[in-house]
Formats: C-alpha cells, structure tokens, sequence
C-alpha cells in the first residue's frame, strides 16, 4: 500500500525517516534543494543540474496544486510530459538521483497505486512513470526506508502494451553501415565453379578466338560525349514575410502552465492533417491539434483564450517551455517601447483573424504573397528576428506588413509600403484597440 497522507507530510516522513543524517525532524518546511547534496553525497551536481532539480520540484509543485483543484486537464498534461520526459532516462535528471526523484514518488505513488493495469502499462498508459516509482522505492540508487506493506504493488510482467521507440540516429547509422556492407559484399562475392567475365575471356582456348570475328574480340569503346555546361542556378527569390507559416487557429482550450506563472498552455487546431509533425490528436473532439505555450498569464485573462480563433505562427521550431513543448506561436500585439524598457509590461492584445476564416486558413500580407511557407524556419538564418519588426497595427486597427521597418524588404519593385494582414479566404486581421503597436 502506497503512503496515504498528503503529499507534504508523506515526503517529509519519508525523508526524516530515510535521510536522518541530512534532515532534522524539527524542520517543517526544509530546502530541498540544499538538502540535495547532503543526502546523495557520491555526485557532484552542476548548476544546470540543480536548476533542473528547481524545475522538477516546482513541476512536483503544480501537480500538486492540479490535484486538489481536480483539474483533470492540466493533470493530464503534466503526467504525459513527465512520462515522455522519463521514457529516455533513468532518473528525472538523466542517471543521478535526486531529491526531485523523491518527491515525484511521494506525489505519483498514491496515484499509481490506484491506476488500472491499463492505466498503467496499456497503449495509452504512463509506463515510464510506473518504472520510475517502481525504481525509486527498491533501488539502492535511493535507499528509501519504506516498509513493504507501504509500497506500490507493481508486477514487472504485467505490461499490456510494449512501446517501441527508435532512436532516429542509431537507425541511421544501422541503416547506413548495412548499406555499405551489402555494397562491400558485391564487389567480393564470387560464385563457385565461375570466374569474371575478364579472366574467362583470357583463358578461352585460342582456337574460339581465332574463331571469333575481330571486330567482336573486343567492344569498340563508345566516343566521348561533351560534356555539357551546368545551367546556371535559378536567382534566388528576393527575401519576403511569405516564408512564414501564419494560419488561422482555433483556441479548443487553453489552461495555465503547471510549471511557470507566467504562460498558458492551449490546446489550438491550426488545420493540420492527422499525423503531421508537432500535432496530436485530440481526444474529447477527434482534432489534429497543436500544443502552444505563450506568454500571456496575466496580460489576456484566462477566459478570452477560450474557444477563439487567434493568428499563429506555425513554422518557427519547436521549443519546450518548463517541460511542455511548444509548436506554435500565437500573434499578439503590443504598445512599441524605447529601448531599455519593458517589452511585456503591456497591454497585450490578441491579433484576430476574419470571423469566417476556417482553422488553417492561409494567413498572408497583401502584396507580399509571393511563394509557400518553408517547412520550418532555420533559427540560424534568424527569418523571424528579420522580418518581425515590419508587423505593426495601423490607425484602423488593422495589422500590415510596414516595408521600411525591414532593410531586406526595403525598395523591392513593386512591393507595397505597407501590406494589411489578410486571410486566403477573405478579411483582414485586426486588433482591439492598439495602434501603431508592434505585433509579435
């Protein structure tokens, strides 16, 4: 059986009762990151290390907080990210154990407890997560003192389903190294009782020869074809905001962070197809859907990111945001600032695509709809950093493209000063109130 109690006192009995050395029963509220290196004294930690450890335990925090409220959504989301975080690691921070590890076991165990076979080990079950508690209250790695009776009953044979990731690199390599062996294997594969074709025609008898017409003894050798020059390489197409992927997107849900104050996490259909990279599928509507964190906790009240459609950048390359990861960007607008001041102080306010504009709908600047989005855009190349400045709000409330803000776009023949954000099927994007704002 599991430990009861809550979570708090469920890790604080665990760690007085197993790390007595490192914690005084006295304390009440303990610094578990300066308890760290006092109850896994063989490792040295790092400060990327322990700046995990802060994440993790804050994480731990959230759930936490998930669970009392009942808040079936972000607990969901927390324990599927927790879950893909482990199913490559042996422990949160990779191999060292940590205090992190022990108060996500305190926090997961009553739940693993309760969870059905299939919860737990089925083709949509939290497996990774399981090892983990299974791992922390056996292992030496963390010599817990947990009686038997306390502890998870976890059956290692019983798993319903068996994921079976790949690791894109080594299937390369295998595939690579197959490759060249099949290759190297042709080049010295003789077949018994024959010989190459060059060795048979030196040792045929010299009466066959005679035999043989001379112009058939040897193949005339083929004339030389000119080699003919290259075409020239197609001029590259002029720099142009038409490389960035912007869509229509449909806010199904959007909740806070468990992990950062600071952003929501929604849950938005950007009109992918099913199985597209970055997307997942939506259980509660049967959507292709995109996961998005964006900075906007306390700038946009939680409600008005509910069941809306929003602009959203859809090529810039995924990022993950305090243990979510983030495949979009949604397209908000704010007052300009001089240099030094705060950019995110506000107000903030989301752009909006035309009322009738389906999720997915191709979303473009007027005059400047010159070629298709790239796939994903080279954050090297820094496109978005170079062509961000020129988004703007005009007087009308409406969002454009403003050319000379953009010295790539700067002078292009025939390219409109200012071009107004316009959707494929009809309408320009607008804004609330702001204007002149910088739109990011």
């Amino acid at each position: 059986m599991a430990i009861n109690s809550a979570p708090e006192s469920s890790l604080l009995s665990l760690l007085y009762r197993s790390y007595p050395a490192a914690i005084s029963p006295d304390e009440t509220e303990p610094d578990l990151l300066a308890v760290n290196p006092k109850i896994f004294t063989r490792w040295t930690y790092n400060i990327a290390e322990e700046a995990d450890i802060k994440q993790w335990l804050a994480m731990t925090s959230g759930l936490q907080t998930a669970l009392g409220k009942d808040d079936k959504a972000t607990t969901s989301a927390i324990l599927a990210s927790v879950n893909t975080h482990l199913a490559t690691r042996t422990t949160l921070l990779g191999s060292k154990a940590s205090v992190a590890d022990i108060a996500a076991y305190a926090l997961l165990a009553p739940l693993v407890e309760k969870w059905s076979p299939e919860e737990r080990t089925g083709e949509k079950g939290y497996h990774h997560i399981v090892r983990h508690v299974d791992l922390v209250q056996n292992s030496r790695l963390f010599s817990l003192q947990i009686p038997e009776e306390e502890k998870v009953g976890i059956d290692v044979n019983d798993v319903r389903f068996v994921p079976k990731p790949v690791d894109p690199k080594a299937e390369k390599e295998r595939k690579k190294k197959e490759k060249a062996a099949a290759e190297a294997g042709a080049e010295q594969t003789v077949v018994v009782g024959q010989t190459k074709p060059e060795t048979a025609a030196k040792e045929e008898a010299p009466e066959a020869a005679a035999a043989k017409p001379e112009g058939k003894q040897k193949k005339e050798k083929k004339e030389k074809k000119e080699k003919q020059p290259k075409p020239a390489p197609a001029p590259a197409a002029p720099p142009s905001p038409s490389v960035i992927d912007l869509r229509v997107g449909h806010i199904l849900r959007a909740i806070n962070h468990p992990n950062a104050d600071s952003l929501y996490v929604s849950t938005i259909d950007c009109g992918d197809a099913p199985g597209s990279d970055n997307t997942s599928l939506d259980e509660e509507t049967g959507k292709t859907v995109r996961t998005v964190c964006s900075g906007l906790n306390g700038l946009i009240p939680l409600a008005e990111m509910q069941g809306r459609k929003i602009v959203a950048v859809c090529n810039l390359k995924p990022v993950t945001m305090r243990g979510i990861k983030s495949s979009a960007m949604v397209l908000a607008a704010s007052p300009r600032v001089a240099e030094g001041e705060d950019s995110h102080a506000g107000p903030v306010e989301l752009v909006t695509p035309p009322a009738d504009a389906p999720a997915g709908d191709r979303i473009y600047f007027e005059g400047w709809n010159d070629g298709e989005p790239e796939k994903v855009l080279n954050p090297k190349k820094k496109v978005w950093e170079t062509f961000q400045p020129g988004f703007t709000t005009t007087d009308g409330l409406e969002v454009a493209f403003e050319s000379s803000a953009v010295p790539v776009a700067q002078s292009q023949e025939g390219k409109p000063a200012l071009g107004k954000l316009v959707a494929k099927s009809g309408g320009i994007c607008t804004v609330k109130s702001l204007q002149g704002a910088t739109v990011r």
